[in-house]
C-alpha cells in the first residue's frame, strides 16, 4: 500500500513542480521567495503548490498587494522561506549521513549544520542582501535571529517524523530508495507546521519578512507587506532590517507602520525556548530509538 501512496505522491509532486516552475515567474513576488516556492514544491509537492496558490499567486492583475496582505499569508510566506532553505540543507545532510552510515549524534549534527548553514548563509543572508543595500555582512547579522528560531522548530518537527519512521522501515535509510525521499517530504511538511507559530511571532514582532510585491516603477507605490526589521533608523520602508532600494526599475513597499521589535530579553527567552524544544525532541529520540544509543 505504501508503494502505491508513494507513486501517487511522486506523480503529483512532478505535476506540482512543473506548474509552480512555470507559473511563479508571472507572480510579482521577490525572486528569493519565488525560488523558495520552487524548492519547497520539489519536496512538499501538491501541498506546497496549494500553499503557493492560496497565499501568493496573484488571482487578477494588480491585486497581489491586497491578496498577500492578511497576516496569515505573510506568515506562510515567511515559513515557506524557512522550510525551503533549511529543509534543503537538512535533507541533504540526512542523505549524506545515511550514505556514510553516521551514528545518530553525528547524523543530527550534520543535518543541523547544513540546514542552518544553507538557510542562513545563502537562502536568507545572500538571497536577501539587496534588502540591505547589498551588504552581505549586515544581512548575516540581521537574519541570524529569525533563522535560528525558525530552524530549531522546523528541525524538531522533521526529526519527530523522519527518525522513528526510518527506524521502522529499514530500506528508507537508503537515499537511493524512494521511501527515503517520501519520508523526508512528509517530515518537511510536519516541520513546516511546527515552524509556523514561531514565524507568526517573528513576523508580527517585525523580526522577519513576509510576502512582498515587486512591480515595475510607476507613479503609484506598491506594497511589500510586513517586512522584518530590527533597525528603525531608516527613513524608508524597511526589509529585514534596512530600507529597500529598488533595483533595475523595481519598486517595493508602501511604508506600512510596524510595531517596534520586542525587548532583547524577550527575544532571548524565545530563542532559548526554541532551542529547548529541539533539545527535548532529540533527547526523546535518543531514548526511543535503539539506533541512537
Amino acid at each position: 500500500m505504501l508503494d502505491g501512496i508513494m507513486l501517487l505522491w511522486f506523480i503529483l509532486t512532478g505535476i506540482s513542480v512543473i506548474f509552480v516552475v512555470i507559473d511563479v515567474w508571472r507572480t510579482p513576488e521577490v525572486t528569493a521567495l519565488r525560488w523558495g516556492f520552487i524548492v519547497l514544491t520539489v519536496f512538499a509537492g501538491p501541498v506546497a503548490a496549494f500553499f503557493y496558490v492560496l497565499s501568493c499567486r496573484e488571482p487578477l492583475p494588480g491585486t497581489h498587494e491586497q491578496y498577500v496582505a492578511p497576516i496569515w499569508k505573510q506568515v506562510l510566506g515567511s515559513t515557506m522561506h524557512c522550510a525551503s532553505g533549511d529543509g534543503l540543507g537538512i535533507i541533504t545532510g540526512a542523505a549524506i549521513a545515511s550514505i556514510l552510515e553516521l551514528p545518530f549524534a553525528l547524523n543530527v549534527t550534520l543535518e543541523y549544520v547544513l540546514g542552518f548553514g544553507f538557510g542562513w548563509l545563502f537562502f536568507q543572508a545572500f538571497a536577501m542582501r539587496d534588502m540591505v543595500g547589498g551588504n552581505y555582512l549586515k544581512s548575516l547579522k540581521i537574519t541570524f535571529i529569525p533563522e535560528f528560531f525558525s530552524m530549531n522548530l522546523l528541525m524538531a518537527g522533521m526529526l519527530i517524523v523522519s527518525k522513528p519512521w526510518m527506524a521502522e522501515l529499514a530500506e528508507s535509510k537508503d537515499p537511493f530508495n524512494p521511501s527515503f525521499w517520501f519520508i523526508m517530504s512528509m517530515a518537511l511538511i510536519v516541520g513546516f507546521i511546527c515552524a509556523y507559530p514561531i514565524n507568526w511571532w517573528l513576523v508580527t514582532r517585525h523580526l522577519k519578512h513576509g510576502m512582498m510585491t515587486i512591480r515595475p516603477t510607476s507613479t503609484s507605490e506598491h506594497a511589500g507587506h510586513d517586512m522584518a526589521s530590527m533597525n528603525h533608523d531608516s527613513q524608508h520602508s524597511e526589509h529585514d532590517g534596512a530600507s529597500v532600494t529598488p533595483k533595475e526599475g523595481e519598486q517595493a513597499d508602501r511604508g506600512m507602520t510596524m510595531p517596534l521589535p520586542p525587548p532583547l530579553g524577550t527575544i532571548l527567552m524565545v530563542g532559548v525556548l526554541s532551542a529547548a524544544i529541539l533539545a527535548a525532541v532529540i533527547t526523546i529520540l535518543v531514548f526511543m530509538l535503539p539506533a541512537a544509543n
